[in-house]
């Protein structure tokens, strides 16, 4: 084999570093001026925000703040509520007390706000008209009901008074509808049709049980005019109060000499405001400022010309460290590419292992290669081995031949009856041989067929008892078959007898006289199992995993007399697997050898 053509250098263009290379810088440019234009534009962006406070967040703090109110009497559990709120918008949120403007919560420490002007005061009783989220056209946030809210009793009660009056506005009056629950529980019908005449809803007057108060509000109403003698005087025996849907006060004129309905709606809703107090938190001054800012003052970016030609400096430095790490990254991982290319061209006798410097998918490719390549020389070394095995088979039966023939034709060995005989012999041997030749090379090529039929597995294998039993009494060996039961199983018949001929005969040639070779078939648990068991010499631990390679022999002589053509176990495997199923053989020097054959029983048992 001469020397191999020393490979062509990989084009530069084709290079895989470069690819690496180019690719890495490519995409290091891509990644700083994106980076660039997004560093300007966020500062861009985030001067204009600073330039006026962020409305929604305002407005979502606010909400929150409000509700809290609404739901507490005092302001001792705001902190996680004003944390989580800080948490979620990224602002700086504090509560102050508005008349000694003590800190009552805030959410992270930063300069001192008691001189400056609050975001908003909280106070669900005056909302402010910026912030406010949702208004029933008064400054008292609708939510807040204090003595006015409705047991469950009164709030079914009052919601099927209103079923049943949206029911007449639909069915009898033609009207589309819906009822509307407020905070405090009350029920009410609301008529959506924008053209809706007074004629139709007349036809459904409006239940009283609607408007008027419940027992559980007549005590309320009862103080919320006692508190209009406040700002009204005696002139408040004058007027009458009604509680609306929506906790809005009527006032009602009964008596002469009762105060302007201005100055009387302004009085009760003092007395209101005042009456509802004690059930929502005191107000409280709200500050929502940036996190991080310390002197709104300040700028907090600076895009001048010194601090770009920084920017773009520092982007130079990363463009060059990205090269630098990339070319030694690209020589790490071309050069055991390297290595593996000039290992595959070299001659196959003069090859050797690659090293493995990496734990990456380029030292797997090594490994993996290294794996390849034993796998190689030991297939060749068994190419070699079955080569010669081969020719020492065919070479032997062919020289007796040659032989006996050559004698008769010299005239040293008469052609009578004797020499037929033994000239037949070796041609069957011959012939035998090749056969199982064919057979392995069948299996190989996956063309190695069966064909499988309902077969009494009990005449097999007196058949193969019979045909081996002559042999076995030569040797002065006993050999025995069981069945258990009559089985009956779909396998090709043939293949079995070969099969299990092949391992009693090579049972037989392995046990010295007065020795015993017993045959047994069962089936357990949907498998045809059948047993060789013989009293012979044995096999070696070391042995058992050769036992099935194809030309192996125990005894190192090659002697036909205590072993054959090393074909017949290496077919009964392939015949077993053909089948689905597979032989185990456990053996013990001077103690003999159990081979076992498990088939699967392709169908139910049955007996004749």
């Amino acid at each position: 084999m001469g020397e191999p053509t020393p490979a062509a250098r990989v084009p530069l263009r084709h290079s895989l570093m470069l690819r690496l290379l180019g690719t890495s810088v490519l995409l290091t440019v891509c990644a700083v001026v994106a980076t660039a234009w997004l560093t300007v534009a966020t500062t861009t962006r985030a001067i204009e925000k600073e330039q006026g406070q962020s409305l929604a967040d305002d407005v979502s703090v606010y909400d929150e703040m409000i509700t809290y109110a609404i739901d507490h009497r005092d302001w001792s559990a705001v902190t996680p509520v004003v944390d989580d709120l800080a948490s979620r918008t990224g602002r700086r949120i504090v509560l102050l007390d508005p008349v000694t403007r003590d800190p009552v919560a805030e959410s992270a420490p930063g300069p001192a706000l008691r001189d400056a002007r609050p975001s908003a005061i909280v106070d669900p009783l005056d909302l402010d008209p910026a912030l406010a989220a949702s208004r029933q056209g008064s400054s008292i946030d609708s939510r807040v009901v204090g003595p006015y809210q409705l047991g469950d009793d009164q709030r079914a009660g009052i919601r099927k008074t209103a079923e049943d009056h949206r029911g007449c506005l639909v069915n009898r009056a033609g009207l589309t509808a819906e009822i509307v629950e407020l905070p405090g529980g009350r029920s009410t019908v609301a008529i959506l049709d924008a053209d809706a005449d007074r004629g139709r809803s007349l036809v459904c007057p409006e239940p009283a049980l609607l408007r008027e108060p419940f027992p559980s509000e007549v005590a309320p109403l009862a103080e919320l005019l006692d508190r209009t003698e406040t700002c009204l005087g005696p002139a408040a025996a004058s007027i009458d109060l009604a509680i609306t849907p929506s906790l809005e006060v009527e006032v009602l004129r009964t008596l002469p000499g009762a105060p302007t309905e201005a100055a009387a709606r302004a009085c009760v809703g003092t007395s209101l405001h005042d009456q509802l107090r004690a059930y929502v938190a005191p107000p409280v001054l709200l500050f929502v400022t940036d996190a991080t800012a310390t002197d709104p003052g300040l700028p907090t970016a600076d895009l001048s010309t010194g601090n770009l030609l920084r920017i773009a400096g520092i982007a130079g430095l990363v463009l060059l460290l990205t090269v630098a790490v990339t070319v030694g990254v690209g020589m790490r991982l071309v050069r055991p590419l390297r290595a593996l290319a000039a290992a595959a061209r070299a001659p196959v006798d003069r090859q050797r292992p690659v090293p493995v410097t990496t734990r990456d998918e380029i030292g797997s490719l090594a490994t993996a290669f290294n794996d390849l390549a034993r796998r190689r020389d030991q297939l060749e070394r068994q190419r070699r081995a079955m080569v010669s095995d081969v020719a020492h088979e065919l070479r032997s039966p062919l020289t007796n031949i040659r032989a006996w023939l050559e004698a008769a034709q010299d005239g040293l060995a008469p052609a009578d009856t004797h020499t037929l005989e033994l000239l037949t012999e070796e041609a069957t041997l011959l012939q035998h041989v090749i056969d199982d030749l064919r057979d392995l090379a069948a299996a190989d090529d996956g063309t190695f067929a069966v064909h499988p039929e309902p077969t009494f597995v009990g005449d097999v294998l007196s058949q193969v008892v019979e045909a081996n039993r002559g042999a076995a009494a030569t040797v002065g060996v006993t050999l025995t078959g069981t069945v258990h039961g009559d089985p009956q199983v779909v396998l090709d018949a043939v293949r079995l007898r070969q099969l299990v001929g092949n391992l009693v005969g090579n049972a037989v040639r392995h046990t010295p006289a007065g020795g015993s070779v017993t045959v047994e078939c069962a089936v357990r648990d949907d498998w045809l199992t059948i047993e060789v068991v013989d009293t012979g010499i044995g096999i070696a631990a070391t042995d058992l995993p050769k036992l099935f390679d194809r030309f192996w022999r125990a005894d190192a002589s090659r002697s036909r007399r205590t072993g054959g053509s090393g074909l017949g176990l290496p077919i009964a495997r392939q015949l077993a697997r053909a089948h689905g199923g597979d032989i185990t053989v456990a053996s013990e020097p001077g103690r003999g050898t159990h081979v076992t054959v498990r088939l699967p029983a392709r169908s139910p048992v049955s007996s004749r």
